[in-house]
């Protein structure tokens, strides 16, 4: 992120009433899952502080902290693979976010559209609803 940008962020927090909303660990991040916004493709997953949630909904650019570097990264500004924001909701326990994204390029740093392809499905038993089930819908 350029340094024009982020020294004009600094000076801002997220707000309170979002703030109490989240659940953070004991790292003070939250997750973050990001989806194509009209296709609803799962594309990765990310964490947030409450510093990179500000940013992200501050900036139309979804931000990252990153874990490993100890640091803000915002998607898009070395690989120019840009995440443009949708839409960001909470879940109800306010432990996990969804970000939607109109995603240029791949999502993956492998080079991948999405970091679920990358990795691959792995071997489960399919579930089917009961005939009960299906006639209380």
């Amino acid at each position: 992120m350029s340094t024009e940008n982020t020294e004009n962020m600094n000076t801002e927090v997220l707000d309170e009433s979002i703030a109490r909303r989240l659940k953070l660990d004991s790292q003070g991040l939250v997750a973050a899952v990001v989806q194509q916004y009209d296709s609803k493709e799962a594309l990765m997953v990310g964490y947030m502080n409450e510093e990179a949630l500000r940013r992200t909904l501050s900036t139309g650019r979804v931000t990252f902290w990153s874990r490993s570097r100890q640091e803000y990264w915002r998607k898009g500004d070395t690989s120019g693979h840009v995440q443009y924001v949708k839409g960001v909701h909470i879940d109800c326990d306010g432990d996990a976010l969804l970000i939607s994204v109109d995603q240029v390029g791949a999502a993956c740093h492998t080079g991948a559209r999405s970091c679920f392809d990358a990795g691959g499905e792995l071997p489960s038993v399919e579930g089917f609803r009961s005939q009960q089930e299906e006639v209380a819908q």
